[in-house]
């Protein structure tokens, strides 16, 4: 039995495509690249997570490529979820957020490792990220006030959240740590 290679024409498509970040081992498997193209045309932005070399940092690259680093398992969080849900304002150096059981450190990333209910996450680009409403919450959590405010009002107008949503999370993690200050927050923000 022959095996016939794909057509060269095939393989710059697909790398013309290869944007967003991906696993460089299912790359590799794939035979869309080889070694050498991996080690000269893209750049590691976590283990086994490349983007292009001449790839722009955006707050959602930065959330894909942490999604792709807990292996699809995560749940995009606090700056990634509201980058991915259309929030304007965060920037490229914001870190990224994710709920995940990986707690290994890494420059640019938080990992949390939180409860969250099965209500409270949403699929964006098929990836797990929590709704607008539990990213308010943890945002407000998170954040110094002032910052938290201009964060979850960014975040409102980007999605259709709405207060009622919030306050519903706000009663059911009543007594976990900085749920206090979101409401504070989210009584300075009516």
């Amino acid at each position: 039995m022959r095996v016939r290679s794909r057509p060269l024409s095939v393989c710059l498509r697909t790398l013309q495509v290869m944007t967003d970040p991906f696993l460089g081992s299912e790359a590799l498997a794939a035979r869309v690249l080889t070694p050498y193209d991996l080690r000269s045309r893209y750049v590691a932005m976590h283990k086994d997570v490349y983007v292009p070399r001449d790839a722009a940092l955006t707050a959602v690259l930065r959330a894909k490529a942490c999604w792709l680093r807990s292996r699809r398992r995560g749940i995009l969080a606090g700056y990634s979820s509201c980058a991915l849900h259309g929030a304007k304002w965060i920037g490229p150096t914001l870190p990224a957020a994710i709920i995940d059981t990986n707690r290994h450190a890494v420059a640019g990333v938080q990992t949390w490792e939180e409860r969250i209910d099965d209500d409270e996450i949403g699929i964006l680009a098929d990836m797990r990220v929590t709704t607008p409403a539990r990213t308010a919450l943890d945002l407000a959590r998170r954040l110094p006030l002032g910052v938290a405010v201009a964060a979850v009002d960014a975040l409102t107008q980007a999605t259709e959240v709405k207060m009622a949503d919030i306050e519903l999370l706000v009663d059911r993690y009543s007594g976990r740590r900085g749920v206090r200050a979101a409401s504070c927050c989210f009584a300075s923000g009516r």
